[in-house]
């Protein structure tokens, strides 16, 4: 009755956009996640956040996952700070249960199953699209909670001409940071490089209540050397090659004990080779090549015969076709993917190639808008996987819009819950998972409110007691609430998530999600300068499926002010946990604390 109220009451206030109505209307926003193919992001059925490049520099995050915690639905767990392991829950779902892309390339660990979020720099990322809910049926294995994909810095479309960019950082920790690049065009080419440098000293990683004795007081410094570049060339008016890449190289120290230290080498390369172009009028193609690898490899301290050498390599092949028709975008393609591990863990298997296709229909017609996605995955190790996706929406009137989701997903196992020596099971069986979703959105102006539920049920549910098994379910349940206003120059954003994660067999909450979590955020532009405020509070939670070990509520506020001072120059202040709250995203592993930063940026306005 609480949230039927607060949306009655927001739908009397048509006042609070008549600043904007004034203004002229902005374009609509474009989203490729959802659907593989450009669409208008209030055309679109299923749950989608994007997160701009202003929005990524006016954030006091300095990861990856620390930008997507600040997001409905989204939940992380950090075994530390910069560079070291970290877990993104989207809806509550496992970490593995995430698909990560890369300018639409997969990138993730197959040794273990989860994306791997702690070696890419975020002064290289341009754009976030975050699509919560199942996705296998779009893109395969492991989107039974949604996907991530970022866009690195490139040449922006229609850009004619030579821009050069900058930065540098000082903060808390001996932070420093510098990073260079430029994009821009010459005649049929574009181009685009970016180049970053980060070192901090950081804090300890771990505290007394660390398991198996690893604490060790001292700081666990990070440094990482990154770059991204694209080149593309536009044939003619319809056919273009374009190429791209990502690398970043870290090297981190986390505890391994009482005077200890192990350092490990993190390396990330992404890549990718394509042709797009126009076939008729109504149909365009794209042939790509892209490969990927998460290289690392541990130096160990402590005097045990450890493995510390994980190198996965993903090649990745894909056609596509994007068609349109009088009932919307007809989108089918095939894909061959081919995962091999190298490591000094002697696994008993080592690849597998996992072939696809896939077909889907977008489309919307004056209140109407639906989706329908199938796709059918055949895995080496564990044969054939058919997956759906079907979802409808309908604008009541000019202000109300509901929708109505439906999907299907699979988790394969990875290869250390498979062949790890003394802790895999060679007879586990993918996951298979089954979403509903609903929703219903107000929108008056610059003013949205949306109200989301969904019931996502995991059968064969991969959880672990002496050794990974599957059990019969598990069911994740949950609403989010969420605003999202602008009055003039200032900006208010705040959601709230319920969520209800749990193993059907024991009835015990799945560890590290909370069933409560509230993000608050508040922007104010007045000529060249911005100032902004956000707060993240997160609910106690379980460590472990046992439910023994539980990890407190906290509470984080942090805050930027940006001001302009020349034509081509900014400078950026930051503060991060400004109450110097002391938490764990996972039991034995210490956050930051109280930081503050300073970044002066250099972008010339043409």
């Amino acid at each position: 009755m609480a949230v039927a109220a607060l949306m009655a009451g927001l739908a009397g206030l048509p006042t609070l956009a008549s600043a904007q109505e004034a203004a002229a209307p902005a374009l609509p926003e474009m989203v490729v996640t959802a659907t593989r193919v450009a669409t208008r992001a209030d055309e679109l059925v299923s749950d989608t956040v994007v997160i701009e490049r202003a929005q990524i520099e006016q954030q006091a995050s300095r990861t990856l996952p620390e930008i997507l915690a600040r997001m409905a639905n989204v939940q992380i767990s950090a075994n530390g700070g910069l560079g070291k392991g970290s877990s993104v829950f989207i809806r509550g779902a496992e970490a593995r249960h995430t698909i990560f892309l890369i300018d639409g390339v997969r990138y993730s660990s197959a040794t273990l199953g989860t994306p791997v979020w702690e070696n890419i720099p975020v002064e290289l990322i341009d754009r976030i699209e975050v699509v919560k809910g199942p996705a296998s049926a779009i893109y395969g294995s492991d989107g039974v909670g949604g996907v991530v994909q970022i866009f690195t810095r490139k040449a922006a479309p229609g850009e004619t001409v030579f821009n050069p960019r900058a930065s540098t950082t000082i903060g808390s920790d001996q932070y420093k940071q510098i990073t260079g690049g430029f994009s821009g065009a010459a005649g049929a080419a574009t181009y685009s490089l970016d180049v970053t440098r980060t070192l901090v000293d950081s804090f300890s990683a771990t505290n007394r209540n660390v398991q198996f004795g690893n604490f060790n007081a001292d700081r666990d410094p990070f440094s990482q050397t990154g770059a991204n570049a694209s080149l593309g060339y536009q044939f003619n008016p319809d056919w273009k090659v374009e190429a791209g890449m990502l690398y970043a190289d870290g090297l981190n120290h986390y505890d391994d004990g009482p005077g200890r230290d192990t350092r490990g080498i993190l390396r990330t390369q992404n890549g990718y080779l394509g042709v797009n172009g126009r076939v008729l009028s109504n149909w365009t193609t794209q042939l790509r090549y892209a490969r990927s690898e998460d290289y690392s490899r541990a130096i160990v301290a402590a005097p045990f015969n450890l493995p510390g050498l994980f190198d996965t390599t993903q090649d990745q092949y894909l056609w596509q076709n994007d068609i349109v028709t009088p009932i919307g975008t007809v989108v089918a393609g095939l894909e061959r993917r081919e995962q091999d591990v190298k490591s000094d863990t002697k696994y008993t298997v080592t690849d597998r190639t996992i072939d696809s296709g896939f077909v889907g229909l977008n489309g919307n017609a004056g209140a109407h808008s639906w989706q329908l996605s199938g796709r059918h995955d055949s895995n080496s190790q564990f044969g054939d996987a058919d997956t759906w996706y079907a979802g409808y929406a309908y604008r009541i009137t000019q202000n109300w819009r509901v929708s109505l989701s439906q999907g299907t997903s699979f988790a394969a196992p990875s290869f250390n819950q498979l062949y790890f020596p003394g802790f895999g099971n060679p007879a586990l069986l993918p996951e298979e998972g089954k979403n509903t979703d609903a929703s219903i959105t107000w929108t008056e102006g610059a003013h949205t409110v949306k109200l989301v539920g969904y019931d996502n049920k995991i059968q064969g549910f991969i959880t672990n007691t002496t050794l990974p098994q599957n059990i019969p379910e598990a069911r994740i349940t949950g609403g989010t609430l969420s605003y999202d206003g602008q009055f003039d120059g200032l900006g208010l954003h705040a959601s709230y998530d319920s969520l209800d994660p749990r193993n059907e067999v024991t009835g015990k909450q799945l560890p590290r999600r909370a069933k409560n979590q509230t993000t608050l955020a508040i922007d104010y532009t007045t000529g060249p300068w911005k100032l902004g405020a956000s707060a993240l509070s997160v609910g106690s939670r379980f460590d472990d499926a046992a439910n023994t070990r539980t990890l407190g509520a906290y509470t984080t506020i942090d805050l930027y002010v940006d001001y302009r001072f020349a034509k081509d120059w900014s400078v950026q202040g930051r503060i991060t946990n400004l109450t110097d709250e002391h938490y764990e995203t996972a039991y034995g592993y210490n956050q930051a604390g109280f930081g503050a930063y300073l970044t002066l940026r250099w972008q010339p306005k043409q």
